[in-house]
């Protein structure tokens, strides 16, 4: 962790575009001001840790509803498969075709 000491209205620089800077010392408190670009995400701890914890809870609670349908699905299906049976598809099967003969191999003109 690196330490500085810094007067009011005095900067810290991190990279080329984020800035804090010391706005005002009220007792304890200090107050600090953060210019940064739109796409870098800044929060209180705090908060940061809120959402962070939030973003744990709704994941493992989208991981049970998944594993809730796996294990519906799996109940479903179980025992009703026979490999002796072909699986039921919507569709018509191709015929194969018989060949045709072809009479006129001479090529068509067309004019």
């Amino acid at each position: 962790m690196l330490i500085l000491t810094r007067k009011l209205g005095e900067s810290i620089a991190i990279g080329d575009n984020i800035k804090i800077c010391v706005l005002g010392i009220h007792g304890r408190q200090v107050r600090i001001g953060i210019d940064a670009p739109p796409d870098v995400i800044v929060h209180r701890e705090e908060i940061y840790l809120k959402v962070q914890e939030e973003n744990r809870k709704a994941s493992k609670s989208i991981k049970d509803d998944l594993m809730s349908v796996v294990k519906m699905l799996k109940g479903k299906f179980k025992g009703k498969a026979s490999l002796d049976k072909k699986p039921f598809i919507g569709y018509k099967e191709n015929k194969p075709r018989k060949k045709r003969n072809n009479f006129n191999n001479k090529p068509r003109n067309n004019k």
